[in-house]
């Protein structure tokens, strides 16, 4: 059996500035991770944002994601489930995200855990980074950038 591969992602939104941020860290072999940022944007666009960009070059087998919005889980949980969703649920945004959330997820087994903020650990280490990434979209605009191999030495797995 293959082992699951973890991705813990998190997002910052701005109300003031309408600026966000989001970042993941993505075990399977050595960590890796991803930080980016826009200018007028949503908080749901910034989790829909990190949740797609940790799908790039995944390997194949299971997926554990380590959400930090309850909604954004259950609502995905149920589309791949075939689950009929609420009017409520549907989504009315963002639906190119949630469009390729749902493609680049397909046949796979998911499963969504809402885990705490332990220090040091890389659910913690993906909030400090979207932060971080929120404050750089706020003052240079859109970016995407890899977070050194370094910093991710750092997570306490």
């Amino acid at each position: 059996m293959i082992p699951p591969i973890q991705i813990w992602t998190r997002a910052a939104w701005h109300p003031a500035f309408t600026c966000g941020g989001w970042a993941y860290v993505r075990s399977g072999g050595e960590l890796s991770g991803k930080a980016g940022g826009e200018r007028n944007t949503s908080l749901q666009r910034m989790v829909l944002a990190g949740l797609t960009t940790s799908l790039t070059d995944l390997q194949p087998g299971p997926v554990v994601f380590d959400l930090g919005d309850r909604t954004t889980a259950q609502v995905l949980a149920k589309i791949l489930s075939g689950a009929p969703l609420t009017d409520a649920e549907r989504p009315a945004e963002d639906l190119d995200l949630w469009a390729q959330l749902t493609t680049g997820l397909k046949g796979r087994s998911v499963t969504f855990k809402l885990g705490a903020l332990t220090a040091g650990g890389p659910a913690a280490f993906a909030q400090a980074w979207a932060d971080l990434a929120l404050e750089k979209a706020k003052s240079a605009g859109t970016f995407t950038a890899a977070i050194p191999k370094p910093n991710l030495a750092r997570i306490k797995a």
